[in-house]
């Protein structure tokens, strides 16, 4: 436990070398043109499934030109940056730069994207699932540390009402779009429909993600991750950080159903 205190204390006494830090500084701290970019490529994965499954030989240009549209990387980042500099405290964003300016912050950010870049592949997905799976049977130690740290940042619950949202705006789309017909409360009812299924599949991804993106860090620096997301700058930023996602993804989730509608609709004239 000592060290997890003495770190907390190192980051109290470095914050007035932060003190003058703004979102934008935060931004680069974490990477968020990173986070972004992979995002972006997940995007272009999940619009060429749509238009497969639900625009087979009817999408085209038009709706390349719309799904790169929604998915600018300078719009996500714009919006997620907006998200720090409102939901967080000066104080805050000077804590949050304390911890993940050091060496140490930066190698935690590092593996989380290059963990999150590796399991776009779908077979080091499935390695990473099963992994996961054998370590959870075998009582891993890892696990109560990961276990703490999602509960930490309520990661099963935010992440859950992430997609569900996200399901609901899609749909949205479809609808106003002409392309179906369905009142709110049917849409919600559909969507609710797929909790239990949406939930077990994102606690299944989450800890596999987790588990290989923290697999190189000592329990020394899993233990100062944990405290420092338990403190107010913690909880601040990842608050800041899923309220941006939430808004970005709504406006694209309801922006591809309305495109996917369209779509549709022109290749039935």
């Amino acid at each position: 436990m000592a060290p997890v205190l003495w770190l907390v204390m190192t980051l109290t006494l470095a914050l007035p070398s932060w003190a003058g830090s703004t979102a934008a500084d935060l931004s680069r701290t974490l990477k968020l043109d990173e986070i972004v970019g992979i995002l972006h490529a997940e995007g272009m994965d999940y619009a060429a499934s749509i238009e497969r499954d639900m625009l087979p030989g009817r999408g085209g240009q038009l709706w390349d030109r719309t799904v790169e549209r929604l998915y600018d990387q300078g719009t996500m980042r714009t919006g997620l940056e907006a998200a720090l500099a409102r939901d967080m405290e000066h104080e805050q964003i000077a804590a949050a730069e304390a911890f993940f300016g050091t060496e140490q912050g930066q190698s935690i950010l590092t593996l989380e994207n290059a963990a999150r870049a590796a399991m776009a592949d779908s077979d080091i997905e499935e390695v990473a699932r099963a992994a996961y799976a054998d370590a959870r049977e075998a009582g891993d130690d890892r696990i109560e540390m990961i276990d703490r740290f999602v509960s930490a940042n309520d990661l099963v619950e935010r992440n859950v009402a992430g997609a569900l949202s996200s399901n609901f705006q899609f749909f949205r789309g479809l609808v106003d779009g002409g392309a179906m017909t369905m009142s709110e409360q049917d849409i919600i009812a559909d969507v609710w429909s797929q909790e239990t299924e949406i939930r077990t599949d994102t606690e299944e991804w989450l800890y596999a993600f987790l588990m290989m993106a923290y697999q190189p860090l000592s329990d020394d620096t899993m233990q100062a991750y944990i405290a420092f997301s338990e403190t107010s700058a913690g909880r601040a930023l990842n608050g800041a950080l899923f309220d941006g996602f939430e808004a970005v993804y709504r406006d694209i989730s309801y922006g591809l159903g309305l495109a996917a509608a369209q779509a549709m609709l022109s290749s039935d004239l």
